[in-house]
């Protein structure tokens, strides 16, 4: 149950903290809603094909080394993915090219900073709940 708890909260911390940036940048609670939405579907609905390709591109490293090497690109591009489609969301709301670059570096920023701290918190009450922190 904590799991299924957890993993909700984490959905709607990222969508307050995509919500908060968007408001702030547009000061629309309408288009700020909108793009909670539609930022979370492009990125759900490209990530299987990203995953896919870094796949086929990871099966293919010959040693240890470059299947960790090929992992790390990996993420260093899905992070390029997210900010690349932040930074498109606010563009075609608000047309400022400012505004969509502070987005695709504030999101991504915030996600990384406050998620480690949800997850935490998360972390203790499931420990609380299975009575394991008591056996420590």
């Amino acid at each position: 149950m904590v799991i299924a708890a957890k993993k909700t909260s984490q959905v709607f911390t990222h969508m307050a903290i995509a919500f908060a940036i968007a408001y702030a940048l547009t000061g629309s609670v309408m288009f700020s809603g909108l793009a909670i939405v539609i930022e979370p579907v492009i990125n759900v609905v490209l990530l299987p094909f990203h995953e896919k390709g870094w796949a086929a591109f990871r099966s293919r490293a010959g040693s240890e080394r470059e299947r960790f090497t090929r992992a790390a690109a990996e993420k260093l591009s899905q992070t390029a993915m997210h900010m690349a489609i932040a930074f498109a969301v606010i563009y075609c709301a608000t047309g400022s090219l400012a505004f969509g670059g502070i987005a695709a570096i504030l999101e991504p920023v915030c996600n990384v900073l406050l998620l480690p701290i949800h997850d935490r918190f998360w972390d203790r009450l499931e420990l609380r709940s299975t009575g394991q922190h008591r056996a420590a």
